[in-house]
């Protein structure tokens, strides 16, 4: 089946900065799509373009096979096809919620019983059922990002695309309504291209997600497979892992590894074999360490130095193997209660800090290890591109 959304080397400037540079992607009928970066990487030019907003400068989109943009042709946002939900909701707030609804459905001029039926349906999809004859200013958070959404699903359009849709809720709505959306979205088969900066809300909705970097992409692919392998620094450390230490890359390409200070740490290297004996950086996610206090880590240590030992001499994974661990000598400087939690701040041995979670406090100055899981740690050459 032939993608209903095809993007071919698309690239945008304002001036002298380039905002898109040679970007390209397809979607699916019934796909969604999450495109998360951080500020001032592209992902809201990427959007405007597929909406119609703006031109590209060189490149292509097509929807449903047909030409819609290029240097040389720009097909109106009202002749496209798609629909977009924007994150302060653009709602008409002299409208009631039945009327803003209706107001797609009246421009196309659909007959007067078809077009309660739909409204009426997407009024019951979308729980808004007694708030029909209230105005938007009436309305909570929730119930207008709802209402903004069976408006743009009222025509039934081949693409929607939702620009940061959630981040005018609260964290509680935040996270009820992305569960809601990616279910309503699935159900009906909408076809969704969503640009957020959470990953949180990129992984609870999409299929797969676009990692955009200084107007390129980082990584497409599905959120397992960003979360798990992300290929360059950037994208790790977007996906959780804020921990990042700078040693030197030791062990093979079946067993990498770095040392930093007087300790070797095993990892995964998924965006390209590390240069032996050149600086590279090692990055975790806080909740993949686990603290053990001195004075109890001789065995535990022991056993993984030697799994790892005998992950470098039987080279039997291109990647280190899941069971392997390491250990890192760190030094605590500082305890955060976090609910559930605590988060601990640490000094590994060559000075840097690093963040970790734990179980219960533990007081300053106390010195321990740092067991870390080779498949949970990311090594990436220094001179590369991150």
């Amino acid at each position: 089946m032939k993608p209903i959304l095809e993007v071919s080397r698309l690239r945008k400037a304002y001036g002298s900065f380039q905002a898109l540079s040679d970007v390209s992607f397809s979607v699916g009928r019934g796909e969604i799509i999450s495109v998360l970066g951080p500020s001032g990487c592209g992902k809201s030019t990427l959007l405007q373009l597929i909406a119609g907003l703006q031109q590209p400068d060189s490149g292509e989109i097509r929807l449903r096979e047909e030409l819609v943009a290029s240097p040389s042709r720009l097909v109106p946002p009202e002749k496209r096809g798609i629909n977009m939900v924007f994150q302060d909701y653009a709602l008409w707030p002299h409208l009631t919620i039945y009327e803003n609804i209706a107001y797609g459905l009246k421009r196309q001029k659909a007959a007067p019983a078809e077009r309660d039926r739909k409204i009426k349906e997407l009024i019951a999809l979308l729980q808004l059922n007694g708030l029909e004859d209230r105005l938007p200013p009436q309305l909570s958070g929730g119930q207008q990002q709802r209402t903004a959404i069976a408006r743009a699903l009222a025509t039934e359009p081949d693409v929607l695309l939702l620009d940061e849709p959630l981040s005018n809720l609260d964290m509680r709505l935040r996270i009820e309504m992305r569960t809601e959306m990616a279910y309503l979205f699935r159900r009906l088969g909408t076809t969704v291209f969503h640009v957020t900066h959470d990953p949180e809300e990129a992984f609870a909705m999409a299929d797969r997600m676009i990692v955009m970097r200084n107007g390129s992409i980082d990584q497409l692919d599905v959120p397992q497979a960003c979360y798990q392998l992300p290929r360059t620094r950037s994208v790790a450390s977007l996906l959780g892992a804020g921990n990042r230490l700078s040693g030197t890359s030791t062990g093979t390409a079946a067993a990498p590894a770095v040392q930093i200070g007087g300790s070797v740490i095993a990892g995964t290297a998924p965006g390209a074999d590390l240069p032996p004996n050149a600086p590279a950086d090692l990055l975790f996610r806080p909740e993949d360490a686990r603290w053990v206090p001195a004075e109890s880590a001789a065995a535990e240590a022991a056993a993984a130095l030697d799994a790892w030992s005998a992950a470098v001499d039987s080279a039997a994974s291109p990647n280190a193997s899941p069971a392997v661990y390491s250990r890192l000598p760190v030094q605590i400087v500082h305890s955060a209660f976090e609910g559930s939690r605590w988060r601990m701040l640490a000094l590994a041995e060559n000075g840097e800090r690093i963040a970790f979670m734990h179980s219960q406090p533990v007081d300053p100055g106390c010195s321990g290890f740092l067991m870390l899981q080779a498949a949970h740690v990311y090594l990436y050459p220094q001179s590369a591109t991150s």
